[in-house]
């Protein structure tokens, strides 16, 4: 499903399925799953906006709080290892420009 930003989409997760499960568990794993995919997205955003403060204005952010998102984002397994590794490198040939 597309989304035009990020804002609709927070939405369309906290207002739910129009399908509404009717079993206990299946409810509690509806609730749960909302509950894990706004966490997720909290992770997501906060290594994306860390790396793109950096690609902005290198003072702002420095290179270990980027460094920081990114290895949360991977120790939750939002993204894979190989791709923290990739991002971490990319950071550091984006802060290394001048």
């Amino acid at each position: 499903m597309y989304f035009m930003n990020f804002k609709n989409f927070i939405n369309y997760i906290k207002k739910g399925v129009t399908n509404m499960p009717i079993i206990k568990s299946a409810k509690k794993k509806l609730k749960q799953d909302k509950k894990k995919t706004l966490l997720n997205l909290r992770y997501k955003k906060g290594y994306k906006d860390s790396i793109k403060k950096l690609k902005k204005d290198k003072k702002s952010i420095t290179l270990k709080e980027v460094y920081a998102q990114i290895d949360k984002a991977a120790k939750k397994g939002i993204i894979h290892t190989n791709k923290a590794v990739r991002l971490k490198s990319y950071a550091a040939r984006v802060s290394s420009r001048s």
